[in-house]
């Protein structure tokens, strides 16, 4: 058992892990404040994710792959994390999040869309201007006056992100098309998408709250539907389509 605290979304948080690796993995997050909530995995919960993996490439259909007990207790660590959070106003979500001048745009898609391309295409076109907050599971805090996002280790095959947040001025479903468009949408239309993208545990109490913080989210952050053919030009079409004040 190893033990230790990090700083994620804001939050103290006292990990207990098995594995000393989780150390390391979580090592720019490491802090010596005071946790405000505890987090500890056993062998059941490693357990319990490479059941779940198998399951999940079964059903899409990839080939067989047997991760180490490692690499599952990250997995069981950031469920137990989301679940927690979620009482702190927090959220797990899938999606690719990239700031430029210190505000942050988050796009969301169904898995190889393109994502992280268009987040990259962000990097080249605004250079120093970006900053790459997390690639894939970043952490956003939901409040009355908007929404924040966080890095997290969790941040893809490409590890693009890090310790950093911005507040998130907008959040966009993508979509591949050939041409490059993108334009307003409602509330009700981008609701389900953003459902979908967020993680749902088990304890319906802590899923009606997350309908809740979502239903904030959606009244809070401007939302759109981008249509995109991954050229470079689609980084600033989306960019600029993304800047309307009302």
């Amino acid at each position: 058992m190893t033990e230790f605290t990090v700083k994620l979304a804001d939050i103290p948080v006292r990990i207990r892990a098995i594995r000393p690796e989780m150390r390391q993995f979580l090592q720019e997050y490491l802090t010596e404040e005071e946790a405000e909530l505890t987090i500890e995995t056993r062998q059941e919960d490693i357990d319990r994710e490479r059941v779940m993996s198998a399951r999940t490439r079964a059903a899409e259909g990839l080939s067989e792959f047997r991760p180490g007990d490692a690499y599952l207790e990250t997995l069981a660590v950031y469920r137990k994390l989301a679940e927690a959070l979620v009482e702190r106003d927090v959220l797990l979500f899938h999606g690719s999040v990239v700031a430029v001048d210190g505000e942050a745009y988050l796009f969301t898609a169904k898995s190889g869309t393109g994502k992280s391309t268009h987040t990259r295409l962000w990097r080249q076109a605004f250079g120093d201007r970006a900053l790459m907050i997390n690639d894939d599971k970043p952490l956003l805090h939901v409040g009355e006056d908007g929404v924040r996002a966080y890095g997290t280790p969790w941040n893809g095959k490409h590890h693009l992100g890090g310790n950093c947040s911005a507040p998130l001025k907008a959040l966009c479903i993508l979509e591949r098309d050939k041409e490059n468009h993108v334009e307003r949408v409602s509330p009700e239309d981008a609701f389900p998408r953003m459902l979908q993208q967020c993680y749902l545990p088990e304890d319906g109490e802590k899923v009606e709250k997350i309908l809740a913080l979502l239903e904030r989210m959606s009244q809070c952050v401007k939302l759109y539907r981008l249509g995109c053919n991954m050229e470079p030009e689609a980084a600033l079409v989306s960019y600029q389509g993304m800047q309307e004040e009302a």
